[in-house]
């Protein structure tokens, strides 16, 4: 092979730093034609910078034993010490198996529901009818949770609608609020209530960009309606619903800490408790600031695990994923 000589050499870096050059060029003639676009995403990138990214720096009290008079890096390092209290707590995998039982109910519950919901609307002949389904199963949305726990504690309370329907139809009225078992059904079909119609919103529009000539065609080769959803609708939107699904595993050990909080009571903490309340309540109303850091650390890890997973597995199987 022929060696190339100093200058050949001396050359190609020339054409290769002009090239580069040219592609800078290029790039920065880019933003500026599109200066406009790039400045109405810098508060976006300042609010992820500020309030996710800069937070992270507080992640190392989690390996630390904090005091607040030493600050952040003065506070003696402890190692693994904070893990290995939580994992040797009685506590431990008590939240653990709280948490990841409510979400794995609610993926198993709450998650086809507004997929459902919106095969069924899309089956409706009367666009009036639909247009007032939607509107009243969108509504529960913005409602508060405050206010939706407050429906629900109103309801199933003692002398709640509920209770009153059923000492009528004769049994005995049931402490729902302060039944360990009762907690997380209460807790699913609650947020399917208040999340199935705005959750149906994305797989609408996912059901509206189907070509409607598929559905002419297997209306010509005599298909039924349920033909037509199992055939053309639902596979239609299969790509949706996996890459919304990545997105529910990756929290799978995250539960909404709000509503669990207004939900919850000393008498359910056995169902109810999950890693985000004890965290609260080890970090806020014991101090324990490292303890708390260590289990959201955790959560956090496990959840990124999680994630992963979900991806690789779903482009193995159906070939669709978040990258």
């Amino acid at each position: 092979m022929k060696e190339l000589t100093g200058k050949q050499i001396n050359k190609l870096n020339s054409d290769v730093s002009d090239r580069n050059k040219l592609k800078r060029s290029i790039l920065f003639r880019e933003i500026f034609k599109n200066k406009y676009i790039y400045l109405m995403l810098l508060p976006v990138i300042s609010y992820f910078i500020i309030f996710n990214y800069l937070p992270m720096y507080g992640i190392i009290i989690a390996f630390k034993d904090f005091r607040a008079g030493f600050g952040i890096i003065k506070s003696p390092w402890v190692g693994f010490k904070h893990f290995e209290t939580f994992f040797g707590s009685y506590y431990c995998w008590r939240i653990i198996r709280n948490t990841f039982l409510l979400n794995f109910y609610d993926l198993i519950f709450a998650f086809p529901a507004p997929i459902i919901l919106a095969v069924l609307l899309n089956e409706l002949r009367s666009e009036r009818y639909k247009k007032v389904v939607q509107t009243v199963s969108y509504l529960p949305h913005f409602i508060s949770t405050v206010v939706a726990v407050g429906f629900v504690g109103t309801f199933f309370s003692q002398d709640g609608i509920i209770n009153n329907l059923l000492l009528t139809l004769g049994f005995e009225r049931v402490n729902f609020i302060f039944e360990p078992q009762w907690f997380r059904p209460l807790y699913i079909g609650s947020g399917i209530w208040q999340g199935i119609g705005w959750g149906s919103i994305i797989y609408l529009a996912a059901i509206s960009g189907i070509d409607p000539q598929l559905y002419e065609t297997a209306t010509i080769d005599g298909a039924g309606r349920f033909a037509k959803i199992f055939h053309i609708t639902i596979p239609s939107i299969v790509p949706t619903i996996i890459i919304l699904l990545i997105f529910r595993v990756g929290d799978m050990m995250s539960v909404g800490f709000e509503k669990v909080f207004l939900m919850y009571n000393p008498a359910t903490y056995v169902t109810a408790d999950v890693i985000s309340t004890f965290v609260y309540r080890s970090g806020f109303g014991n101090a324990q600031y490292s303890y708390s850091t260590a289990i959201g650390l955790f959560n956090t890890i496990i959840d990124f695990i999680l994630l992963i997973l979900a991806n690789y597995s779903a482009r193995k199987i159906s070939e669709n994923s978040l990258w």
